[in-house]
């Protein structure tokens, strides 16, 4: 089929080499635009604009995707039997989601109707799901309420934020070739969502990461393993930020106020969460990388009944 693609992160990127793997012909790209990153301000293409460039495809960046003639013009020159968005990072209007053959579909990383909106990799972890994976669907208006075409599961697991993004990446890729054929042979069933099981996974921001010790050991590790690579999960001590990577829930119980140190052992830090103990394992302090605790407290001193916060 002939396609139109939107998308914008690495997420998208991988959706957009299955692709141009198959069997499926890729008309246009559309991103969005350039920006500025990291301390250097440096302007960088974003993930999908690279896959494109290297095929040699057309890509359009507009800064609005709404009311924008030179982009519907082009989508009319060109008249796609379907158009693919994943993560692209803006609503698209009803002109657009009409004007194919076949309508728009999404790659969305949930299973439908939970999770739907914009983080749901990492809100998958720390809400504690034990399941979650990748929804293709027919697009509507609303937020991610069109209904199901095809779904893929996976297992989380023991992954964090990063393990469950590439997985659900490489899924969404199989997934969107595989329903594409499925929608073209007049195959696909698509299943209406039922909005009392929906769920939402908003905007994360990096006052998120903020740890509260007044909660479990075990919602304390999903929240770092959900935001593991960003925003990370952090908290201060003696006025200086820490970033947890990895820590480990225990059943043991202690009556230390919330963000305590209880104790240190070879390769961990004990530290009071809601009645209960969490061992942290992995860290980072300001300007430094990621380290073990074993390795910090070769040169760094943490006291026992000092607290975190």
């Amino acid at each position: 089929m002939k396609t139109v693609f939107m998308g914008t992160p690495d997420f998208a990127a991988e959706s957009l080499k299955a692709l141009y793997n198959s069997d499926n012909e890729v008309a246009l790209v559309i991103t969005q635009p350039d920006r500025a990153k990291n301390r250097g301000k440096k302007v960088q293409f974003t993930p999908v604009k690279e896959v494109a460039l290297v095929h040699e495809t057309e890509v359009m960046q507009p800064e609005k995707i709404k009311e924008n003639d030179e982009v519907m013009a082009k989508l009319h020159e060109i008249d796609p039997d379907i158009i693919v968005v994943a993560a692209y990072g803006q609503i698209l209007p009803e002109e657009i989601l009409n004007l194919p053959k076949y309508g728009c579909i999404n790659v969305h990383a949930s299973l439908l109707p939970k999770l739907r909106g914009a983080s749901p990799i990492q809100h998958a972890i720390v809400d504690g799901e034990k399941t979650t994976g990748v929804t293709i669907m027919q697009m509507a208006k609303g937020l991610d309420t069109g209904d199901m075409l095809t779904k893929s599961s996976v297992e989380i697991g023991t992954m964090n934020g990063s393990q469950l993004h590439d997985k659900l990446a490489e899924i969404g890729g199989k997934l969107l070739v595989e329903t594409l054929g499925l929608i073209e042979n007049g195959e696909v069933i698509a299943v209406p969502q039922d909005p009392e099981e929906a769920t939402y996974a908003g905007l994360i921001s990096k006052k998120d990461g903020h740890i509260d010790f007044t909660k479990s050991p075990e919602s304390i590790e999903r929240l770092i393993r959900g935001f593991d690579p960003w925003p990370g999960a952090f908290c201060q001590y003696n006025d200086e930020v820490f970033k947890f990577w990895k820590a480990v829930p225990t059943l043991d119980k202690t009556e230390a106020q919330p963000g305590t140190i209880v104790d240190i052992i070879d390769n961990g830090i004990k530290i009071s969460c809601g009645g209960k103990i969490l061992i942290v394992t992995e860290i980072q302090t300001p300007g430094k990388k990621r380290m073990a605790v074993s390795d910090y407290l070769r040169g760094n001193t943490l006291m026992i009944g000092s607290r975190f916060y």
